[in-house]
């Protein structure tokens, strides 16, 4: 796993794309390649009401990536400083091996270079102490983007708010 943290807030989440759009025009992508996705689950039955929730589906930067090893040219790598899983463009020759070993899906192919692009929480920005592009648009605030430490530490909290305000409305 990399020293971050990209999770999201399920309960706000209201499926707007825009982390999707974000991502498209950040890293100047055609039609066809996501390198992040938000999946539907749903509609299901939730107090008499059809509810459908969505997952935000980036790369997970895995801390042992199948996609670094597949790669026969060294293409795919991960940064020792941080664990971001990345693809050096410059050493992608388009055989699609990382594309096959994920079984995440997050290496995708570009028709328009020919290689393969995936999340790589917008490195970039991140060396520069910004956040991903898709968590700098997210309308309701439902993306966040941190180290592992301090975004464990929110979902914690969340969570015993969370569990703290069933508890009181049952009294």
């Amino acid at each position: 796993m990399s020293d971050y943290y990209l999770f999201q807030d399920t309960q706000k989440c209201i499926r707007c794309n825009s982390c999707e759009v974000q991502c498209k025009m950040n890293k100047f992508l055609p039609q066809g390649p996501r390198l992040c996705r938000m999946i539907e689950v749903g509609p299901k039955i939730v107090n008499e009401r059809p509810r459908s929730s969505y997952i935000f589906m980036p790369c997970y930067h895995c801390e042992n990536p199948w996609c670094v090893p597949a790669c026969p040219t060294g293409a795919m790598q991960r940064r020792s400083s941080d664990g971001i899983v990345f693809v050096d463009p410059d050493l992608c020759v388009g055989c699609k091996s990382c594309i096959s070993a994920c079984p995440w899906g997050a290496p995708q192919w570009n028709p328009e270079t020919g290689k393969v692009v995936k999340c790589d929480y917008c490195k970039d920005r991140v060396d520069q102490g910004l956040k991903p592009a898709c968590v700098t648009v997210c309308t309701t605030g439902c993306l966040h983007f941190g180290e592992v430490d301090e975004m464990t530490q929110i979902r914690r909290e969340r969570h015993a708010r969370s569990v703290a305000s069933l508890e009181h409305s049952s009294l």
